[in-house]
């Protein structure tokens, strides 16, 4: 079910990243929440599931691969953004074979992550 305002997942072990793009989507009228790992994510979106999920690849432990992994094994049906430090051909593809709505390389450009979230869930304007 859908949130008002639309709630959005931060997944990123970068401090300073969780901080920049929660600030960024509340700015921008989205709540959010951010994870500092990909199996505290895990571990709470059964509790309340986000309607829009910005999810980093390069994570220790449970890597973005392995929440999207685990996303599509669960059934959990939520729009994705992937963002990466360390893009490259490959980890495009297998990110976006996975089930990401977009990819975008760090650091994020505000505008093109908003624009990613409005297609994402279906918007025209954010």
């Amino acid at each position: 079910m859908p949130h008002d305002p639309p709630l959005i997942a931060v997944v990123d072990d970068e401090e300073s990243v969780r901080r920049a793009l929660s600030r960024l989507l509340r700015s921008a009228g989205f709540d959010s929440e951010a994870f500092p790992s990909g199996d505290e994510f895990i571990e709470t979106v059964s509790e309340q599931q986000p309607d829009c999920i910005v999810l980093d690849l390069q994570m220790p432990n449970v890597d973005g691969f392995r929440v999207q992994s685990w996303m599509a094994g669960a059934g959990v049906r939520i729009p994705v953004i992937v963002i990466t430090g360390h893009n490259s051909d490959d980890t495009r593809e297998r990110a976006m074979k996975a089930g990401a709505v977009a990819y975008l390389r760090k650091p994020v450009d505000a505008e093109a992550l908003l624009a990613a979230i409005a297609s994402a869930m279906g918007n025209n304007k954010v």
